[in-house]
């Protein structure tokens, strides 16, 4: 088992690393890291020590002045060399730089300096070091006006504002995902080899587009799924990462669950359940009183539940909260709620007579690539 710790474990890349580890409980062991270690020599110290290997993503993005954000990140990684060298511990350490290196900028400089200062230690000790330089990375619970364009356009879209693009250049990208098991693969490869290893990594993004063709995808997903609860069409891998991450930005307590228009007449009720731009699964379910179903995650899947008879309670909780979301929906009045990524979900009958619930699953990608985690909401 290999022991993983990862600085800015709190932050965008971070949270989802530290998830990602989470599913390979036989091969890694997670070493928390709070924020407050770095302001704490004993704590920086006693972390390193327990680490075969250490992801260094803490670092500050943005700052209004630039000298501020500059030393900051070679602080971090000057305090980080110096509690493992009073250690003698040498980890694996991976440092997240950047492609804005290449830049004069006060970021890109701190991202080069604090590789090259990563390097020399590694050097100085017999260590393995991987320095990579990660493009342009979004996805799921970034924060907005901080970590992405990416994030700030789908928080505003789903918030009632207006984006605006500053410039409209070709952006390279990485789904938050991909960088995770880009990362992994790296470790287990080093952590193979027989001596040290130093290397610069050029992390490969996933694809390239313009920063207008973005926004009008995420404008398409407003109108069609936001506003009208249609499925869109996803061409391939990237269009789904991309309306999964707009997707996490939507305010569920508000957004759920969705009402459904029904047409009756004297044979009875017709209820459209849902639109699809996409292929699928569309599956049904009864629950006797008393039971849930459910208690686990997807970390790919778009899964829409839909009652059509009886009284449920649907449960979400975000992976790494406690906070519990709680729908209450009702056959009478049918309407649904869509299960977001990285969410663990179940839905529980808690009427008098038997629940009738509707699936439908996205599975486009191959089935047997299972994404379904078992964790109690």
């Amino acid at each position: 088992m290999i022991r993983i710790g990862i600085t800015g474990q709190p932050g965008f890349v971070g949270t989802h690393l530290y998830n990602t580890f989470g599913l390979f409980p036989v091969e890694f062991e997670r070493i928390p890291f709070k924020d407050a270690f770095f302001q704490s020599e004993a704590a920086l110290r006693q972390f390193v020590k327990q680490c075969d290997v250490i992801v260094h993503l803490a670092a500050m993005n943005r700052h209004p002045d630039p000298l501020v954000l500059y030393e900051t990140n070679l602080k971090l990684v000057k305090q980080l060399i110096v509690a493992m060298e009073t250690e003698h511990v040498k980890p694996h350490v991976l440092f997240s730089s950047s492609t804005q290196e290449e830049s004069e900028n006060e970021y890109g400089k701190s991202k080069r300096e604090g590789r090259d200062l990563l390097e020399k230690w590694a050097n100085r000790n017999g260590a393995s070091f991987t320095g990579m330089v990660v493009p342009n990375v979004y996805g799921p619970f970034g924060q907005p006006n901080y970590n992405s364009f990416i994030t700030t356009f789908c928080y505003k879209l789903t918030h009632g504002e207006t984006p605006q693009v500053i410039q409209d250049s070709c952006v390279r990208l990485i789904y938050v995902g991909s960088l995770c098991e880009h990362i992994i693969e790296k470790i287990i490869s080093v952590h193979k080899s027989e001596s040290a290893v130093i290397e610069q990594d050029s992390v490969p993004y996933d694809f390239e587009k313009k920063v207008t063709e973005i926004l009008s995808l995420f404008e398409k997903f407003k109108d069609q799924y936001f506003e009208h609860g249609y499925i869109p069409e996803l061409k391939d891998r990237n269009d789904l990462n991309l309306f999964n991450t707009y997707r996490c930005y939507i305010d569920n307590v508000s957004h759920f669950p969705v009402k459904l228009v029904q047409s009756a007449d004297v044979r009875g009720v017709f209820v459209e359940t849902i639109k699809l731009g996409v292929g699928g699964q569309v599956s049904y379910s009864t629950t006797v009183p008393g039971f849930t179903r459910g208690n686990h995650y997807h970390i790919r899947k778009i899964e829409r539940f839909i009652v059509i008879k009886g009284k449920a309670l649907i449960q979400l909780r975000k992976i790494g909260t406690d906070e519990v979301l709680n729908f209450y929906l009702d056959g009478n009045e049918p309407s649904y709620v869509d299960i977001p990524i990285w969410y663990t979900h179940n839905i529980k009958n808690i009427g008098t007579e038997e629940l009738y619930t509707q699936f439908w699953i996205n599975e486009w990608f191959n089935p047997e690539d299972s994404d379904t985690v078992f964790e109690n909401v």
